[in-house]
């Protein structure tokens, strides 16, 4: 690709955004879904899967930050950790940014977004890759959640598409069961669960189903400019309802302990509890 040109996202059938592409880097349709990597003018490079933008370089560390260091410092002593999907490697780098992190775990079904993010989007899972603590499956996250032992996550992190195609079986009956299983007596899991205002559906869809296998339910907020419609919801299913209420005071000192004071560019302890006060648009979608 030489000239520029305008790409649409086709997330939403009458409103969306538009990128100016400068140059297609790769394109290819893998066992399960279209990906292209392009170069754009204002948000570096971008990964964009069946048409809906998945991450850019400009402000992927405000969905990454959110989606580790929130579910990681609530809990406080997680050293087990899951990774369903994030096949670019930014939630893992985050993860494994915690000293309390001694295993992480990444199952990510289409191991063709993991070779393209290492090729053309090096600088989002850094060293990750190779740290000694990780251990990266190309694999199915529902099979590996199904076979895994009881007890044997602190956190689940669900960094899928929305659930439609390759997405949706992240969003049933059976897998949180299994979350719910697989955790440790505090664990928690957390997914990304879209735009309310745009789709309110698959907030208060999930947020039920989680509720039959979890005590409390919730969700917490970030704003990523990429994500278009306001807000972006994250999933919130505990064992514990006390890891949401914590003051500003001891997220910081747990930040402290774990090794990501000053090293990041949304997340702080403040931000951190004021992402779950939500507006009430939001939590009437709640149970």
């Amino acid at each position: 690709m030489t000239a520029d040109i305008w790409v649409n996202e086709t997330l939403y059938p009458d409103w969306g955004q538009r990128f100016r592409v400068t140059r297609e880097l790769a394109r290819m349709q893998s066992a399960f879904q279209d990906i292209a990597i392009l170069e754009t003018s204002s948000h570096g490079r971008v990964m964009v899967l069946d048409g809906v933008i998945q991450i850019t370089e400009a402000d992927e560390f405000v969905y990454q930050e959110m989606l580790a260091h929130v579910p990681l410092l609530a809990h406080g002593q997680a050293a087990n950790v899951l990774i369903i999907g994030a096949g670019d490697g930014g939630v893992l780098r985050r993860v494994l940014t915690h000293r309390t992190t001694k295993r992480a775990v990444m199952v990510e079904i289409d191991g063709e977004v993991i070779r393209l993010s290492k090729e053309f989007l090096p600088g989002i899972g850094g060293d990750a890759w190779t740290d000694p603590r990780a251990e990266v499956i190309v694999g199915d996250g529902i099979d590996y959640v199904k076979r895994a032992a009881d007890a044997s996550f602190d956190v689940i992190i669900v960094d899928s598409t929305d659930p439609i195609g390759v997405g949706e079986v992240l969003f049933t009956d059976e897998f949180y069961a299994n979350c719910a299983r697989i955790l440790t007596s505090r664990g928690l899991v957390v997914n990304q669960c879209g735009v309310p205002f745009m789709q309110a559906d698959e907030l208060r869809e999930t947020s039920a189903r989680r509720a039959n296998f979890f005590p409390h339910v919730t969700a917490y907020v970030a704003a990523v400019p990429t994500y278009v419609g306001g807000f972006m919801t994250l999933g919130w299913a505990a064992k514990d309802a006390g890891l949401t209420r914590l003051p500003v005071a001891e997220i910081r000192a747990r930040a402290e302990a774990a090794g990501i004071s000053g090293a990041t560019e949304y997340w702080t302890p403040e931000i951190h509890v004021g992402a779950f006060n939500l507006p009430p648009y939001i939590s009437q979608h709640l149970p």
